[in-house]
């Protein structure tokens, strides 16, 4: 008696497998999978589950590149990141560097009100009429 093949469903991509997620709401990862087509039979007719294809495919539709290049600040040279904290130097000055000012596209002059709270700094920008 010849064995049966198992019929093979093309996997869910894109839009449709985005609505297909939501749609399934709280179900499993795995079960998510199944359902949007990520599995397979092995020969001996039992499934398996391609969750790994599956989470690949999620971020595609999502857009998230995971292979992708850091991009270049536009010298060439990605250069370094601002890491978002500040040391106080032995003066008792603060130091706010260029990539801050850069990013918050600051000028020589600009003002700034500080305000103080429990654990952090802010500093608000003074609109100046000129």
């Amino acid at each position: 008696m010849p064995k049966l093949k198992k019929k093979t469903v093309k996997p869910l991509t894109g839009e449709k497998l985005l609505a297909k997620i939501k749609e399934l709401g709280d179900l499993s990862r795995e079960a998510k999978a199944k359902a949007c087509g990520y599995f397979s039979f092995d020969p001996d007719g039992s499934e398996r589950l391609n969750v790994m294809a599956f989470m690949n495919a999620v971020l595609d539709a999502e857009g998230v590149d995971l292979d992708a290049q850091p991009t270049s600040n536009g010298t060439g040279t990605s250069g370094r990141q601002p890491s978002y904290m500040v040391s106080v130097q032995t003066n008792g000055n603060l130091l706010v560097g260029a990539a801050y000012t850069k990013q918050m596209e600051l000028s020589p002059g600009d003002m700034f009100e500080v305000t103080l709270g429990r654990k952090h700094i802010h500093l608000t920008k003074v609109e100046t009429d000129s």
